[in-house]
């Protein structure tokens, strides 16, 4: 197999997980790390053994020539990196939020596409393994016709003055933050599991009075799909808040718990990421299968997504979250929000 070389820019919170993930991939070499704080660039690099740090994308991307580049920094400097890469025709893998706006995150996939570079986004809770057997689980008919799907998102990491200071401290700033920067892994989730979404309706609020958008929300999702004879759509209930959390050791593996229902019974996620099986009219059962390194973020879903990428650049097999697959995200994203402040149902276009 050859050599997948790989370069990343970014060293905070989340990248340590990019990092984990490339250096323990085979068939990948991970050549540079960037960061315009030299400091912590040079942290990571000595944690995991990278070989060469930089301060400026630029150049990194010129010197090394890597196959791949990683970007894991805040989305208003997403535009300026990926055009980086557009401008030497490296395969790019983004991290969401895509960019601040829909229009700009268009405007980054078009700009790639034109560039005929391979774009993905790092859109990595489809790839948490409990996801990944809910739809083996629909595929091989276990839970009979679907009808619903619901997550309810308890972190509890949004409490106080502090709320986010320690970890990701720019969430405080966000004008738009709950649906942007968290529902929206459970809107790629729920297309993952239940297919495309027709329309939404959306109650959205702000609880913590230190943070600038919002932290609470009830999304009601109607689907494409129907259960045969029906005229009535599949659903999907997100309710979240980030101040409250669940009951877990670890409320931020899971995020939450989730109740997946069909005619054949309901699949329940808990906050130790089991996956609990009842049948219609029999006893609940803890369902069996691996669930991942419990020591990692959702359970290796990021060394996940990075195998699934290597895989397609080598390999060509077929890609999940391209750029273009995950405009549509965005647009259900965009009318969550719309519905929210209309105070009506919108369909998506």
């Amino acid at each position: 197999m050859a050599v997948l070389r790989v370069a990343g820019v970014g060293a905070g919170y989340f990248s340590r997980y990019h990092v984990e993930g490339w250096t323990t991939l085979p068939g990948v070499e991970y050549v540079a790390i960037c960061d315009a704080g030299a400091a912590k660039a040079e942290a990571l690099a000595r944690r995991f053994g990278v070989a060469r740090v930089y301060t400026d994308a630029a150049r990194m991307l010129d010197e090394t020539r890597p196959d791949l580049f990683d970007i894991v920094t805040p989305p208003d400097t997403h535009r300026a990196l990926v055009r980086l890469a557009c401008e030497r025709g490296v395969a790019t893998v983004c991290q969401k939020a895509l960019a601040p706006t829909y229009d700009e995150a268009r405007a980054i996939v078009d700009e790639a596409r034109h560039a005929g570079i391979p774009f993905v986004v790092h859109e990595n809770f489809r790839f948490q393994p409990w996801y990944r057997e809910a739809r083996r689980l629909l595929a091989d008919g276990t839970l009979g016709t679907p009808h619903s799907i619901d997550f309810r998102l308890r972190p509890g990491d949004g409490q106080g003055p502090r709320a986010y200071l320690d970890r990701q401290p720019y969430f405080q700033a966000m004008a738009r933050f709950l649906v942007h920067e968290t529902a929206i892994h459970f809107i790629d989730t729920f297309r993952y599991l239940m297919g495309e979404v027709r329309a939404v309706y959306a109650r959205l609020r702000r609880i913590n009075p230190a943070i600038a958008g919002e932290d609470a929300g009830y999304i009601l999702f109607e689907f494409e799909q129907h259960p045969p004879g029906s005229a009535s759509p599949v659903t999907g209930l997100f309710d979240g808040n980030r101040l409250n959390d669940h009951v877990a050791d670890d409320p931020r593996r899971t995020m939450g718990e989730m109740w997946l229902e069909g005619s054949a019974g309901v699949l329940r996620l808990d906050g130790a990421a089991r996956l609990w099986w009842k049948p219609h009219q029999q006893e609940e059962r803890e369902h069996r299968y691996d669930c991942g390194p419990p020591d990692t973020f959702g359970g290796g879903c990021v060394r996940a997504l990075q195998s699934h990428v290597v895989r397609h650049l080598t390999e060509g097999s077929p890609l999940e979250n391209s750029g273009q697959d995950y405009l549509a995200n965005l647009r259900v994203q965009e009318a969550v929000y719309r519905s929210s402040e209309q105070g009506r149902r919108i369909e998506i276009d």
